[in-house]
């Protein structure tokens, strides 16, 4: 995520001593949410009502009365990050991808702010007009600190938590994410600006730090994401994760100690974003937590080690619903 992180704010402000008329060359306005949504949605796509005017894209894949699993992804990304998982799973499961504010389709209304809560509020609505009332939950990157934050804060409704390459140790509560020139470049009356600049060159770097095998962040994926990036809000929202510290998710021993759901702690070993280390205090400091490290992977576990990761996930899924198949019985 901090390479995203840094990609996004070098393509902020890498070309800021250009002219007035470079400047406008470069910029890359917003394009129109009903373009964006036939290249990219599908016809199993919902948009689920929100808090504070957001309408939230999600996928709805899969048996309704089987049991289900939410997928959040991380920074800068949206719900086809786990297209393998969702095709694995949602034979036997109800598969429901979402796409964050400020992210993929979600519709985010003009100057919408960021809040500790905004992606708590998010998965709350999504579930609420979908009855789920208790599912697993999974989460990469960013992704990943929004599903153990919500696993600590929301315990009766998850009934099992997967963290890819998650988020929340690095970097800590008082540090931020970019170098103090930057960061003063973003908040000044420029950064808006900066923001709209052309951003394709510094994604594609972000995504082929992603994976262990760079060849995976295609020129498809890279579209994708600069395409998706310029829905309106999203760039503004994206800049405040950036930003906004008081948005952030940070673990702690405390918070961590409240998640009582059986959790697979999941990790590309050759992940550049997110240490690895980080995961290992996941799997340290969750009661009930297990961790997978993945040789050939690295921060994009769900895409680069696909089946892989698709297939320890249903059995970790199938572990974690035996005990209460068996209480069942013995009722």
């Amino acid at each position: 995520m901090r390479h995203l992180l840094f990609g996004f704010a070098a393509g902020c402000f890498a070309l800021a001593g250009l002219g007035f008329f470079a400047l406008a060359a470069l910029r890359r306005p917003d394009l129109p949410r009903a373009v964006l949504e036939r290249r990219y949605a599908t016809p199993r796509s919902v948009f689920v009502e929100g808090l504070d005017g957001l309408e939230i894209h999600c996928r709805d894949e899969g048996p309704r009365d089987a049991p289900a699993i939410l997928l959040v992804h991380g920074y800068c990304a949206s719900l086809h990050t786990w297209d393998a998982w969702v095709r694995r799973l949602s034979r036997r499961r109800r598969v429901i991808a979402l796409d964050l504010p400020g992210h993929g389709l979600t519709r985010t209304p003009l100057g919408y702010e960021l809040t500790r809560g905004s992606f708590t509020g998010a998965i709350d609505a999504v579930a609420r007009a979908l009855g789920l009332h208790r599912f697993a939950i999974a989460g990469s990157s960013l992704g990943g600190a929004v599903a153990w934050d919500y696993a600590a804060r929301r315990p009766r409704k998850v009934e099992a938590l997967i963290l890819v390459g998650a988020a929340g140790w690095t970097p800590g509560p008082d540090a931020d994410v970019l170098d103090p020139a930057s960061m003063q470049m973003l908040r000044s009356p420029l950064g808006p600006l900066l923001c709209d600049l052309d951003n394709s060159p510094w994604l594609r770097r972000g995504l082929r730090a992603s994976f262990a095998d760079p060849r995976h962040a295609d020129d498809a994926m890279v579209q994708r994401y600069v395409d998706l990036s310029r829905a309106p809000m999203n760039r503004s929202v994206q800049m405040q994760v950036a930003l906004n510290r008081k948005a952030r998710i940070n673990a702690t021993e405390s918070l961590l100690a409240r998640i009582g759901a059986p959790t697979l702690v999941m990790h590309g070993r050759h992940d550049a974003i997110v240490p690895v280390e980080d995961s290992a205090r996941f799997a340290a400091l969750i009661p009930e937590a297990s961790l997978l490290i993945y040789e050939e992977a690295g921060h994009i576990v769900q895409e680069e080690a696909a089946e892989a990761s698709a297939r320890d996930v249903e059995a970790f899924l199938q572990r974690v619903a035996a005990p209460r198949a068996r209480l069942k019985l013995a009722a």
